[in-house]
């Protein structure tokens, strides 16, 4: 049997970002080294024509302002008008995931960035306390809207994503979680 190494153990208490989760639909723009031009559902390559809520017809028509994005892949949520919540929206609009990226460069014009909730050490009060501001307050992507969907916190050590959802975060989708 070939021995396989356990992996390092990334420590919780480290930086993390806290954001709004925007209920929508998981999109993304990649660009290859060479200027190639791809748009993507969370799944699957999608192309205007077979499409992800009009995700890549949009894209195809913005793409001169996405090529500035960059190489790589950027991924991001596709929301608004006739996507889940709809936010009170008559557009849609496409929000950048990778918050750090977008700090100190705004993104293109067409693009937003998930709002920042905190910053800092990890901790559970400050998920809950970003949960209650927007109970509170409603959403930050689209000021009035009283029903957000929750938090993403990415933790930076673990390069890993974790959601709470505001209703019914105990339960999976479709499926009841046993608690003992």
């Amino acid at each position: 049997m070939e021995f396989e190494e356990f992996p390092k153990i990334a420590r919780l208490s480290r930086q993390c970002t806290i954001t709004e989760k925007i209920d929508g639909t998981n999109a993304c723009i990649a660009i290859s080294e060479t200027g190639g031009f791809f748009t993507g559902s969370r799944t699957r390559w999608i192309v205007p024509g077979d499409d992800n809520y009009g995700f890549a017809k949009w894209a195809h028509a913005h793409k001169d302002e996405l090529m500035l994005l960059g190489p790589g892949r950027h991924f991001g949520e596709w929301w608004g008008a006739g996507i889940q919540r709809r936010y009170g929206l008559a557009e849609k609009r496409f929000s950048l995931f990778n918050t750090s990226r977008w700090q100190e460069t705004p993104p293109p014009a067409c693009c937003s960035v998930v709002p920042i909730l905190y910053t800092g050490i990890f901790t559970s009060t400050a998920a809950d306390d970003a949960l209650e501001f927007l109970r509170e307050e409603g959403s930050r992507a689209s000021p009035g809207f009283m029903q957000p969907e929750g938090i993403i916190i990415y933790q930076s050590a673990a390069r890993m994503y974790f959601k709470k959802t505001l209703d019914r975060d105990n339960e999976g989708k479709g499926r009841e979680i046993l608690v003992v």
